[in-house]
């Protein structure tokens, strides 16, 4: 949970993943004193010499992060494209068995907060596949060295990864974590639902009680703080839903209005139901024009204070509605293809392998891996754009053997 703009795009979440890249690239002259004259900045902040010396005492600057902090991938999506990678089959299929494994957890969740189960669930999906311990031991490292990198030598935000190496010291002051413990993505989010050392520190909770606060072992605390986060941070609004798809009937209406004065001005739910609340405001938004069109409450908004980009919301809510037995959107998106099925996702890996383009496995999870691999085929196949969505079309001519 990035707040300041960047995002790690962690695990299947939005196939962000790290590439791989040598550990240490040789780290330019200055570090070690930098790191000398840093210590006394820490223990200004209440960390311990004993701590400084544990987490920063040997430590060598993780160089990976300039590539990945200014080469980060780029694949040209549009929002249904968007949309279907991260409402895939593999997503709510794992969803709704995760939900029955902690379906206690939700209901002290929803009782405590008020914030929709569906929600949290989409977070934890997207951030990380539901805590996929593959997602920790394959594509985490550890945080300190690449906050240290940051800390130490990334001139545009050097005062922003001060501080978050600094909260992350604190954390291993406290207790909390350790070192070796706290690995997570290049920029050093962490946990169930990627959780930067400042959120860590401020906003989370202890929900399992057991004398420390960690968003790694056990969700409770990962989930219950992200509840809190939604709260305090995002305005979430107890027990309302996000909002909802809608047919306006094509007149140009705009502006915040309740739900009621909506209904009266002609738009109404595609899926027929009433809104079950028309006391609560709402805003219409249509991302596409001739795509489906939606009204936004204010959880939407608070979704949106976990990542700013207005796509990662829609895909958030909706998936959490989906895991939760709700339909695709009526409106379908203008040149849309449907989403593959997880068959199809495995057959789509299989046949790109045995064409050559290694996607790293066939589990019908589409991360960075699997995008290079179909934008790698695109180019060969002259098929464009060479977007890296991998969709009906790409197995199409994948099945063709061209």
């Amino acid at each position: 949970m990035l707040l300041t703009g960047f995002r790690t795009g962690i695990g299947l979440a939005g196939a962000s993943l790290a590439p791989s890249l040598p550990a240490h690239a040789a780290a330019p002259a200055g570090f070690d004193e930098w790191r000398d004259r840093f210590r006394a900045r820490a223990l200004a902040r209440g960390v311990s010499d004993q701590t400084y010396t544990r987490a920063m005492g040997k430590i060598e600057p993780d160089m990976r992060v300039f590539t990945q902090i200014r080469s980060q991938p780029e694949f040209s999506e549009q929002l249904w494209q968007y949309i279907n990678r991260r409402v895939s089959d593999w997503r709510l299929a794992a969803g709704k068995q995760t939900l029955k494994q902690h379906t206690k957890l939700f209901d002290r969740i929803e009782k405590d907060f008020g914030v929709e189960r569906g929600t949290l669930l989409a977070l934890w999906g997207v951030e990380t596949a539901y805590g996929d311990p593959l997602v920790q031991k394959n594509h985490m490292r550890p945080v300190f060295p690449s906050l240290a990198a940051l800390a130490w030598n990334e001139p545009r935000r050097r005062a922003y990864w001060e501080t978050e190496l600094i909260n992350a010291l604190r954390i291993v002051e406290r207790g909390w974590s350790t070192p070796d413990e706290m690995r997570g993505s290049w920029a050093g989010a962490m946990g169930h639902t990627q959780w930067m050392p400042e959120v860590w520190l401020n906003v989370g909770i202890d929900y399992d009680n057991d004398g420390r606060v960690s968003p790694f072992g056990k969700p409770d605390d990962a989930l219950g703080s992200s509840a809190r986060y939604l709260i305090n941070r995002g305005k979430y609004r107890a027990n309302q839903h996000w909002g909802y798809e809608v047919k306006t009937g094509g007149g140009p209406i705009s502006g915040s209005r309740s739900y009621e004065k909506w209904a009266a001005a002609g738009v109404k739910r595609a899926d027929g139901q009433p809104f079950p609340q028309p006391n609560a405001t709402a805003q219409l938004w249509t991302p596409v024009p001739g795509g489906p069109s939606f009204l936004l409450g204010p959880n939407f908004y608070a979704v949106r204070s976990y990542n700013p980009s207005m796509n990662y919301a829609l895909a958030i809510v909706h998936l959490g509605d989906r895991i939760l037995g709700g339909g695709p959107f009526v409106q379908p998106f203008p040149g849309s293809e449907r989403a593959l099925t997880l068959a199809e996702v495995q057959e789509l890996q299989t046949r790109l392998t045995q064409s050559g383009f290694d996607t790293g496995g066939n589990d019908g999870r589409v991360g960075n891996q699997t995008m290079q691999a179909v934008k790698n085929f695109q180019m060969k196949a002259g098929i464009t754009p060479a977007d890296g969505y991998g969709g009906l079309k790409v197995l199409a001519r994948l099945r063709q053997g061209i």
